[in-house]
């Protein structure tokens, strides 16, 4: 029983400090990233990508690669962190952040997915 309870643990120990991450970066007040709008703009963009990408993977890693409990969670959280946001100065809770999250957590999910059916096509010695 003991054992069941660390291994889990261990398994969901990197997506909460992963969560702890975004939120701690989500904290901050908005701040320029680039002089030039289009620049701050596409790397924040690329940055909630990014975020969201490594969350699903660690989720999905948690959950024994449960494709549906590893989106629901995600999303959940970014709803959540975008709701968080909300209350930071000068930041905003917009639905296209949240998209943004999404599509982060499909790219990681559609490289998990390749990286499957490259696995299984490897012939076992």
């Amino acid at each position: 029983m003991r054992k069941k309870v660390r291994e889990r643990a261990i398994r969901w120990l990197p997506p909460f400090l992963w969560a702890i991450v975004i939120f701690a970066l989500s904290s901050i007040e908005q701040i320029a990233t680039s002089r030039v709008f289009v620049w701050d703009f596409f790397i924040k963009k690329f940055a909630h990508v990014s975020e969201y990408a490594v969350l699903f993977g660690l989720i999905y890693r948690a959950t024994h690669g449960n494709w549906i409990s590893a989106y629901v969670l995600t999303i959940i959280y970014a709803a959540t962190d975008e709701y968080h946001q909300s209350f930071v100065p000068g930041r905003t809770a917009t639905f296209l952040d949240l998209g943004i999250d999404f599509s982060g957590a499909n790219i990681a999910a559609y490289c998990l997915w390749k990286l499957n059916q490259i696995r299984s096509k490897k012939p076992k010695k």
